[in-house]
């Protein structure tokens, strides 16, 4: 990965990006891509696309969400505690002893608290719920905690992106910045290359709670094709339960699922794109749904055919998420081939 791509996943990486308030990061994103766009727009909710316009009439879209789990500010207390609730999936067993900032109108740091376990009897306690949680911000009470925040602020927690040993890279929000950064690198290959296809690049919101931004951006688009980028469970840690143990490595490549929403179409598209990149890819079963904006898409207007591609990512929902850096730069260039490939494989339609 050459520099200014690794500066611009550090920068959708650095910036917070809870559902609902994720205006600060889709303009990180906006100001890269309009680098090689031939045009970028936004909707009233914050879903950005950025397109290159090719000379026919097959469209493909490379989509990630750019929104993150979070808490949100649901009380202050009058001793001056922030009572949270949970922003999407947010991971109870890791979220106490963490360092948060409250994006109040003036950012505020603060902490979750834990009770030390000297002053716990700790033996066979269970986790708390996250509305259970608190934030100390260090106001005295109140009236001065009301002076720093209110109600409805989002609150993520503050961690750093750091390099692990080899290509190993550390950092909250991999979930889905890796997504929306891979969607602007198929942009920037398809138009480098001129390819024939429209490709556009799609960074859509509220996918944490939802799916809600595919929901909208399915809709209006309406390409012929959409691929959604986003994480999958590397299931190569020590820690992972037999039953929950899957084929999927980092380091392995990107992950192409199959089934449900994922359209045969498209799986075979990734597949030949892959070996003609010469890409390692991964497969994936996916029976029921994939979770991510795939979801969504395959059965917006009457139908669009949709394949999610996955990246794979340890410790999801967590502050510490690793991935390697060498499946980002296998995405990019599996994308870009499937953009150049994307006109001799359409229509995407079953060949009934």
């Amino acid at each position: 990965m050459d520099d200014d791509r690794r500066a611009f996943l550090t920068d959708l990486l650095s910036t917070p990006s809870p559902s609902g308030f994720e205006a600060v990061g889709q303009r990180v994103w906006l100001d890269y891509v309009r680098q090689f766009a031939d045009d970028v727009w936004t909707d009233d909710y914050g879903n950005a696309v950025a397109v290159h316009e090719g000379g026919s009439d097959v469209s493909i879209a490379f989509t990630g969400h750019a929104d993150e789990i979070g808490y949100i500010v649901r009380n202050i207390t009058d001793d001056g505690f922030l009572r949270i609730g949970a922003i999407g999936g947010a991971d109870r067993t890791v979220s106490k002893g963490q360092h948060v900032t409250v994006h109040a109108e003036t950012p505020v740091a603060g902490v979750i608290g834990q009770t030390a376990i000297h002053l716990r009897d700790y033996e066979g306690e269970e986790y708390d719920d996250i509305d259970e949680q608190f934030v100390d911000v260090g106001a005295d009470d109140g009236d001065e905690a009301h002076e720093l925040v209110e109600v409805g602020d989002p609150v993520t927690v503050e961690t750093r992106v750091r390099p692990l040993h080899g290509t190993r890279l550390a950092a909250r929000g991999m979930d889905n910045r890796v997504g929306i950064w891979a969607a602007a690198e198929a942009l920037r290959s398809a138009a480098e290359s001129d390819v024939d296809a429209t490709v556009y690049a799609v960074s859509t919101v509220q996918e944490e709670v939802g799916v809600q931004g595919a929901k909208m951006v399915g809709f209006d688009l309406d390409p012929d094709a959409a691929v959604a980028v986003d994480v999958t469970h590397a299931t190569d840690n020590p820690d992972i339960p037999g039953k929950r143990a899957g084929p999927v490595e980092l380091g392995a490549g990107p992950v192409v699922s199959r089934g449900s929403a994922n359209h045969p179409s498209l799986v075979d598209l990734a597949r030949d794109a892959a070996e003609d990149a010469d890409v390692d890819v991964q497969l994936q079963a996916t029976g029921t749904r994939t979770g991510t904006d795939a979801d969504a898409f395959y059965t917006a207007r009457s139908g669009i055919p949709a394949l999610n591609v996955g990246i794979p990512n340890r410790y999801m929902h967590t502050p510490v998420e690793v991935v390697d850096t060498e499946d980002l730069d296998a995405v990019g260039e599996l994308l870009g081939a499937m953009a150049a490939a994307a006109v001799d494989a359409a229509p995407f339609g079953l060949d009934l």
